[in-house]
């Protein structure tokens, strides 16, 4: 049976792979909407999230970018591209000015840059250059804004403070990967529904849910401009109430007052809430591990009960 009514999807489920990781479960969906779901926000993370970048740089020493420095061993094009892959948390949307200086050999790294309150380095380990020569100094001058997606070196060129500098050209991006795939799940009767997990992975300058929350309003915004008056009749997304507040699907196994051995059984089995169990076939419970044919008529009598 397929329901007449698109319902809006839920976030089912966060898991942080790390601070900068995490894959968004979102179901159930109206049938094909995960991939309708999936590959827009995915579009839109990769190309539209604001985001911080070098735009323009300077080094003490060299006019242009096809030249050497005495005392460093890369050229300035090498130079540049490193410094192309500093990554930034910018707290102002003006142009912030930055300064690095380092003298003696080594490595110069992204972690030597003279910050303020409105810049981080989040990868302060980035090699800038390598200064081979003890008695050389090493001043570059930097600067960083704010933007969404690519800008060419011939729009950093033309928009750039100081004509002295060195333009760049900028990915703000702060997003480095995002995958989704789509698989099916049901609800009590509902089964041609689809389930997307989507794993984001950023730069480190926000989070993967700071990201994907918007996105998500950056679509938002996108539709509502283009839907005028016309209003669709939404309903909440199937396992939930219209207030968006918890309901009998998304009861723990625990709170249904099944005896010990059954609830067990099904806790056992990865089975944690009303929403793991009606998504299971009769037969997919009789293929449960330690489920026997009394606990199945106890949990067909709870769920008839629940009305699912």
């Amino acid at each position: 049976m397929m329901t007449k009514v698109i319902h809006n999807p839920a976030l089912a489920n966060i898991e942080e792979v790390s601070s900068n990781i995490a894959t968004f479960t979102i179901e159930p969906l109206h049938a094909g909407y995960g991939n309708t779901l999936g590959n827009s926000l995915r579009r839109v993370l990769l190309s539209s999230i604001e985001g911080a970048a070098v735009v323009a740089f300077r080094i003490e020493g060299a006019s242009h970018e096809f030249t050497t420095v005495a005392g460093i061993k890369e050229d300035v094009v090498d130079i540049m591209l490193n410094i192309k892959n500093i990554r930034l948390k910018a707290f102002s949307n003006e142009p912030i000015e930055l300064r690095l200086e380092k003298k003696g050999s080594g490595p110069v790294t992204a972690g030597d840059i003279k910050t303020t309150a409105d810049i981080e380095v989040i990868n302060p380990n980035q090699i800038i250059c390598n200064i081979d020569d003890p008695k050389k100094s090493v001043v570059i001058d930097l600067v960083v804004e704010t933007g969404r997606g690519y800008q060419t070196i011939e729009d950093s060129s033309t928009q750039r403070i100081h004509s002295d500098m060195i333009a760049v050209d900028a990915i703000f991006s702060p997003i480095l990967r995002v995958r989704y795939k789509v698989e099916g799940t049901r609800v009590g009767q509902e089964t041609n529904l689809d389930k997307l997990l989507i794993t984001v992975e950023t730069d480190g300058s926000l989070s993967p849910r700071e990201a994907f929350e918007e996105a998500s309003a950056i679509l938002v915004n996108q539709y509502t401009a283009l839907a005028g008056s016309t209003v669709v009749d939404s309903a909440p997304a199937l396992g939930q109430s219209k207030d968006g507040e918890r309901n009998e699907l998304n009861t723990p196994i625990e709170e249904l007052s099944l005896t010990a051995r059954t609830a067990n059984a099904l806790i056992n089995n990865e089975i944690r809430t009303v929403h793991d169990l009606v998504t299971l076939s009769e037969q997919d419970l009789r293929e449960l591990k330690g489920f026997g044919t009394k606990a199945l008529d106890e949990v067909k009598e709870k769920l008839a009960e629940l009305e699912l």
